[in-house]
């Protein structure tokens, strides 16, 4: 579990070592124990007023395209530092307009145990023509609550992050130093 404390540390690492024109805005670094995933807002392409919303979702389509392909190398020497110093893969992301674009991420494997009525689901899904796979089944599963549970999501990461500061607090708890007097 990372407590808000490392996020805002992350968030101010890369906020700090971004070239400043790299995007207008750092808007999200996200973290769990496999990925670091990095998004920032671009400009949206200048276009006439009246244009059709194909124009203009391919026009947003061609703007990310291009800052991928043109700070490939920046994002690369970032990410390798990054990777190094936090032993986490690094992912990138942009927003634009109202398009949101997750480059190359990881998709790490999870394995579980399903009993059959938890099984039944998961076919019903596939047998639907929601998903092509169990393991894609599950995916869309915890999308869904992730969707529809998001205020309770946060509320536990919140309680776990208490639960972290006051087990930094136990006996085993380094002292902290008194202030050393400067007469």
């Amino acid at each position: 579990m990372i407590t808000s404390d490392q996020r805002e540390k992350l968030h101010g690492w890369f906020a700090g070592r971004l070239p400043d024109d790299l995007f207008e805005e750092l808007t999200e670094v996200t973290v769990d124990r496999e990925e670091i995933t990095v998004i920032g807002r671009i400009p949206a392409p200048h276009l006439a007023e009246g244009v059709s919303a194909v124009e203009r979702e391919a026009a947003v389509e061609g703007r990310i395209q291009e800052f991928r392909e043109r700070t490939r190398d920046t994002r690369i020497a970032v990410a390798r530092d990054a990777e190094h110093r936090f032993r986490r893969k690094v992912s990138w992301g942009v927003e634009c307009g109202a398009e949101r674009a997750l480059f190359t991420h990881v998709a790490a494997p999870v394995m579980t145990r399903l009993r059959q009525p938890e099984r039944q689901v998961l076919d019903t899904l596939i047998a639907g023509g929601v998903a092509r796979s169990r393991s894609e089944a599950l995916a869309w599963c915890v999308r869904l609550v992730q969707r529809h549970t998001d205020d309770w999501l946060t509320e536990l990461r919140e309680s776990l992050e208490n639960v972290h500061r006051v087990r930094a607090q136990g006996p085993d708890a380094e002292p902290e130093e008194a202030p050393k007097d400067t007469e």
